[in-house]
């Protein structure tokens, strides 16, 4: 019914920089909450940034001042740029939003496959 796709992941030196994408697509009357979440290894998954239909937007604190997140509502899709990236940045992405589908009358929260990112010299 809905597909997130990720893409923009790969191997960046410490210090480089990093656009992920996120396409939606399906049966997809309205899209709330976008957002990015990441888990490295052995790691809980966390929020990276979110941003709402209005373009409100929130940051983890690991990553404030060095991401920007953005979305293109007319193309159901969602960015995150990310500067200075670190090490410990190393993670897979996760996109997710809460979307509206045809024949429903709420927001349900779907997942992306997600895109490795890994930060190493």
């Amino acid at each position: 019914q809905v597909q997130l796709v990720e893409s923009g992941g790969g191997l960046v030196q410490p210090g480089g920089s990093l656009r992920l994408s996120c396409a939606a697509s399906g049966s997809i009357l309205s899209i709330n909450t976008m957002g990015w979440y990441r888990q490295a290894p052995g790691k809980e998954r966390e929020l990276v940034a979110g941003i709402t239909r209005g373009g409100s937007t929130n940051y983890a604190d690991s990553v404030k001042g060095r991401s920007i997140i953005s979305r293109d509502n007319a193309k159901n899709m969602v960015y995150l740029q990310m500067y200075s990236l670190k090490p410990e940045d190393t993670a897979v992405y996760y996109c997710n939003a809460d979307i509206t589908v045809a024949g429903y009358y709420y927001d349900m929260s779907y997942w992306g496959k997600g895109t490795l990112v890994t930060v190493s010299s």
